[in-house]
């Protein structure tokens, strides 16, 4: 983890920036980003730790993140993987202040820890930035959610077809990209075998779905893609 004020991002570029400031002034909004720190995290760094007390929100404002879930018996789930611009956080902020997941570094990231009592104060003072902020901070649990569900009521193919649905149009953002992820980590995403992964990856790439080349995987033919998912 690197602290570097000056020269990570430019505040006034930033997406959290232009959401608040549609609702605050510069004033209201200065006290916030006066209490905030802007940090960088390697890949693998944990940002977050699950159980660990936590005085701060997330604004990713580049990279790649995964929220683990670890069980009693030890066992690692990945809740979601959420790619910035975005805010992460909410339930320390709305409900609690002890970190439900972890929140771990898949590939580097720019990010700035926004103090939680500065916040508070300024959504007690206006409601209509507290609901945009709260509609912000909920749209990466409506993943885990959904993820969840074909957990659920999915064969193995189902899942990792979603899976694959998912990081294309909402992490990833296009057909063509390099993976960050693991296959472990594509394991503890759809809660299944690493040789599951191996397997149903290898067979999508022989039927010419997908195409695996090193860390690059395209999506060829997403409509055939979204059949897998929906026959689950």
């Amino acid at each position: 983890m690197v602290e570097d004020v000056n020269s990570l991002y430019d505040c006034n570029g930033c997406l959290f920036n232009t959401i608040s400031c549609q609702f605050l002034n510069r004033d209201e909004f200065e006290i916030i980003r006066r209490t905030s720190n802007q940090l960088h995290f390697d890949k693998g760094e944990t940002i977050f730790k699950q159980g660990g007390k936590s005085s701060n929100l997330i604004f990713l404002h580049k990279g790649i993140v995964k929220f683990n879930y670890k069980n009693e018996t030890g066992k690692n789930f990945i809740m979601t993987i959420v790619s910035g611009p975005k805010l992460l956080g909410g339930a320390n902020l709305f409900f609690r202040d002890t970190n439900i997941f972890s929140i771990v570094a898949v590939e580097e990231c720019d990010l700035c820890l926004i103090d939680n009592r500065a916040f508070k104060t300024t959504l007690l003072k206006h409601g209509d930035y507290g609901l945009k902020m709260f509609e912000q901070a909920a749209e990466m649990f409506q993943a885990s959610i959904f993820n969840f569900i074909s957990l659920a009521h999915k064969q193995v193919n189902g899942r990792i077809a979603d899976i694959l649905i998912y990081l294309t149009e909402n992490v990833y953002k296009k057909q063509d990209f390099e993976l960050t992820l693991t296959r472990k980590e594509l394991a503890e995403f759809a809660a299944c075998s690493h040789e599951n992964v191996i397997n149903t990856l290898s067979r999508l790439n022989k039927e010419g779905v997908i195409t695996i080349s090193g860390k690059r995987l395209a999506i060829n033919d997403m409509d055939k893609l979204k059949e897998i998912s929906k026959l689950g």
